[in-house]
This record gives C-alpha cells, structure tokens and sequence, in this order.
C-alpha cells in the first residue's frame, strides 16, 4: 500500500460505504479531508450553518434509506451541530456527524478549540467516540455506519483529531475499530415465528385491536405496513408527531385508541405520544404487545404497564413486519370483527369538508386549512413528491391537509427550525421533484440562510411560509392556560419572508388570499429556484379533530 495521509484513508473508506454526497460546513480541522475529496466521486454540499448539515443528512438518510453523512470542524462547530441530533434521534434517522477535533498529541495543553466532544454529543446519539489515530479512521468510519443503522437506527459521531487526518500511514489501515471506540457486533435480532403466531392469534381475537408503529416505519417499510394490513385485517398506525394521539395527520385517531382493547406497539414506544397507555386517553383494561429492538423499551413498558403487557419480545423491525405478515397469512382467519378496519381507516382519513371553503375573520389573511389544501394539486402531479412540514401551529395544519409519497416532518422531538435545511435535501436527493416544505415564520429563522446554499447548488423548492406575525404555538398555551390578557413575548413582525429570499438569489411572492395560493405557487416553480410564498394566515390554534 502506498504512503498516504489519513483523509485520504477516511475518503477511501467513504468510497467504499458508497458514499456520495456529504453535507458539511468548511473549518481547520477538518481541511485535510476537503482536500482529498477533491479527487474522490463525492460531492460536499457546504451549508451555512453545521446544525444545517445534521438536518439535511438527516432528510437524505429518511429518503434514502441510506446513511446520511455530515461533517463539520471541531470545537464551536461541532457544538452547533449537536443540537440537530436529537431531531435525528428522534426520527430513528441514521446520521453519521464527523467533527473535526483538536490535535491529539496537544489535548490537555489548552490546544485550539480543545473540546470534550464526544462526552458533549453522546447524550443525543446510540455512540460517540474519538479516533485514536490514521490506523484506525477506517474501521472507525465503518463501525459508525454499522452502529447507524442497526436495531433502532440513530445518530452516531465520531470526532476526528487533525492529526491523525493529516499524518500519514505506510502500513495498511487496521481492521479493528479505535481502543476509545464501543464495543459492537452486527446481529439481527429476530421475532420467532412462536412469538408471531401468538401476537396474531391475540390481535385477531380481539374485538377491537390495533397496530402502531414508531417514526421508522412511516418513512422505511410503508409497503410492508399495508401486506400486514392486508394480510392480518388489523389497522396498522404509524406515528411519528410530538402531538401523539392530538395527531392532525391522523384525523380522529384519538377515538381509534381510546376503544382500542388490544394494542401491538411495534418498534413504538410507550411514551408522552401515547400519555404512557393511561387512561382515559386508552382504555384502562387494554391489553399491550410490545415488539422492539431495544432491551430498554421493554422494561419501561413492563414498569409501566405490569400485567396489561402480555408479550415483549426483542426483535428488529424488518424482520418483526415480516414474521408478522407470514404469521397472519398461514391462521388461515382475519380480525374478529372485519368492519372495525374500515372504521378505523375512516376515522384516520377524516377532515371536516368545511375546510376547502373556510374564510378568514381577519381581513387580508388566509385561512390556514384552506391554504394548505390548495397546495395538494402541486404534490399530486408528480408520483415521488416531497412533503415537509415543519413549525408550531400551521405545521400542524400542513400534516392534516397534505400528504405527499414522500413526508419529512420534525418529528417527536417537536423541534422547529430544520424546514429549510430538509427541503435543500431533499431537493438533492430527488432532483426534478416537486418539493413543498410548510413553515412557521418562527421556523423561517433558524435557517434562513440555507436559502443561499440551495442557490448554489440549484435545488428548487417552494417553501411555504405561514405568517401570523407569532410564535403561535406558545401564544395558544398562554391563551389557554393563562388567559388572553397574560399572553405576551410571543409577538414577531409580518416580514416579508418572500423578499429575503429573492436577495439570496431565490424567487418569492407574498399572498393574502387562499384563493391566490396555487397559482403564487405554480408560478414559483416555474422558476425552477428555491422559493418562498409568504402566506399571511390568521393565527389559529392546530385543528383537533373529532367528528361529530
């Protein structure tokens, strides 16, 4: 093997894992690597802000299915990009972040931008570590991904002291992973085909039984969700909002679980999401399976729940869907009572009619429902479009009018600010296609330069922003629990959001009407450059649906 520096070895591990594209913010530390991804099949797409680069591996690692890879410089850098994480986490998203990172042969003697990074970043991620050396980036750069993606998917980081990215190594690299990295072995974990028998059998003899499943099955397995549908004749639910059982998206979901009596959480976890399986919100004689990857979902739910858990079972989600479905298809039966499938179905599809004619009570502002639903005709002309829906309230409003093939929301973290960095992504990741991300003027903050960066690269979007002039989410809690007269610090400007984005070489136009919504947008796409449409809505609360 020839003399090479350590970048050169990372980029060729790179190369091997298949990876083509890295988000990134430039620094120090981690130049070396720049340098030798000049000559390497990859492409960097340099962002303006690192936690930009957390949230936009995290979109392209959902659609995808890969793992998505963000690298930033060491010290402050590394800091701003771990906040992202967690979103990520959350999400079940497999993120590698590399952070560059302070010399080895100077820590402990005040080197520049000297940082206990990994200690920083494990808290939000299944493993964080540093490399010992140019010996061992390879080994290092492969455990990371393995960890990634195994049982439940997460974030995982890696820092990489300059060092061993600059020094260089003569022997080969080694096969073994760095003495600070964790130990780790490969091993799906598998539902048998006893435990599959006996989960169906119990959910088909319950009267009124259901399915849910976590974030990862609503972006990773949607076909294997529909065959176990199919195949078992029990609603199959997957979830993944910080709103829970108040889910917009899933219509009147909460009347589903609440005559539930039988509840399969598989690869969901008994948490805030489902108010910990207490009653009233869930029937307080409803029977649980659980089926998940992690050993420590298992034992919160057996405290939880004690005796109403019947079966917990360790297996991978993959593989669970599928022992399932194999299950269900040789009982030779279906759900005790067929006609509770097409009542459940129906009670997650429904939306009030009144929305697609709703009218504004203040002047020169849109109703939030019916600008939404004017955007489905964008996302229905093509077959593989992106929705992404992010901010408080009118977040809320784009999940229960909109549905996309392809969905990227901010997930149970109940994090804002990541619309624009997710929309950049998936512009890259599905070049040619329609992409349409909703947003809280609150959210458009956070990451509003990211605009540039999708500039640079030519990846059209329209985002959409809803402009109440608020941070409505919490102006509705104050309201709520304080009263009208206590509600204060919640106010913002009605800025024009559209503007900004034609000063960073993007389109923009600005509408007060919901019937102006469609061709506003029609004619930002047409554009074919990142867009905003500065919707100015009235400021109501997230609809909670119930039927009447």
């Amino acid at each position: 093997m020839a003399e090479q520096v350590g970048a050169r070895i990372l980029v060729n591990a790179f190369q091997e894992a298949g990876v083509n594209v890295i988000f990134t913010l430039s620094g120090n530390h981690i130049m070396p690597i720049f340098d030798a991804v000049i000559d390497a099949p990859i492409e960097l797409i340099h962002t303006r802000h690192e936690a930009a680069t957390v949230h936009m591996a995290d979109a392209y690692a959902r659609l995808t299915k890969k793992v998505g890879i963000a690298m930033v410089t060491g010290g402050p850098g590394h800091a701003n990009a771990v906040s992202a994480l967690y979103t990520a986490a959350m999400a079940e998203a497999p993120v590698v972040l590399l952070s560059g990172h302070a010399p080895i042969n100077q820590l402990g003697k005040g080197a520049f931008q000297e940082m206990a990074q990994a200690d920083i970043a494990a808290p939000l991620c299944k493993a964080s570590w540093t490399c010992a050396g140019p010996e061992y980036l390879e080994a290092d750069f492969r455990l990371a991904c393995a960890i990634a993606q195994s049982g439940r998917p997460g974030p995982v980081h890696l820092s990489l002291p300059s060092d061993a990215l600059e020094n260089k190594l003569i022997k080969p690299s080694s096969s073994s992973p760095s003495p600070s990295a964790p130990s780790f072995q490969t091993k799906p974990q598998l539902l048998s085909a006893e435990d599959a028998k006996t989960i169906i059998a119990e959910l088909q003899a319950a009267k009124k039984p259901v399915v849910l499943i976590g974030p990862r099955g609503c972006h990773r397995y949607p076909a294997l969700v529909q065959e176990l549908i199919k195949a078992s004749g029990v609603p199959v639910i997957a979830t993944e909002s910080p709103r829970g059982i108040g889910d917009p998206s899933l219509g009147a979901f909460a009347e589903v679980l609440a005559q539930s009596d039988c509840i399969l959480l598989l690869d969901k976890k008994l948490d805030f999401t489902l108010k910990f399986g207490s009653p009233p919100s869930l029937k307080s004689d409803a029977r649980f399976i659980q089926v998940d990857a992690e050993a420590a979902e298992l034992s919160r739910s057996k405290n939880a729940l004690g005796v109403r858990l019947l079966l917990a079972a360790q297996a991978d989600l993959e593989p669970s869907l599928t022992a399932l479905i194999s299950a269900a298809k040789t009982s030779g039966s279906k759900a005790h009572d067929p006609s509770w499938l097409s009542w459940a179905q129906e009670a997650i599809a429904y939306r009030p009619a009144s929305w697609a004619s709703a009218q504004s009570n203040t002047p020169n502002h849109a109703h939030p429902g019916r600008a939404m639903l004017s955007l489905q005709a964008i996302l229905d002309s093509h077959p593989d479009s992106v929705l992404v829906a992010d901010g408080g309230e009118i977040g809320q409003w784009a999940q229960a009018c909109l549905h996309a093939p392809n969905r990227i929301i901010n997930g149970v973290a109940g994090s804002i600010g990541a619309a624009l960095p997710f929309a950049t992504a998936a512009a890259y990741t599905k070049p040619g296609v329609p992409v349409i991300a909703v947003m809280g003027d609150g959210t458009f903050g956070f990451h509003s330069s990211e605009i540039d960066t999708a500039v640079r690269y030519r990846l059209p979007f329209i985002g959409v922003v809803g402009n109440d002039a608020c941070w409505n989410a919490e102006y509705q809690i104050q309201i709520r629990e304080y009263g009208k007269e206590r509600a204060k610090g919640c106010e913002l400007l009605p800025s024009r959001y559209d503007q900004v984005a034609i000063a960073f070489g993007g389109a923009g136009a600005m509408v007060t009407n919901a019937d102006e919504v469609l061709s506003a947008a029609r004619s930002l796409q047409s554009q074919g450059l990142p867009a905003i449409l500065n919707i100015l809505i009235e400021g109501l609360p997230a609809p909670s649906l119930k039927r009447v």
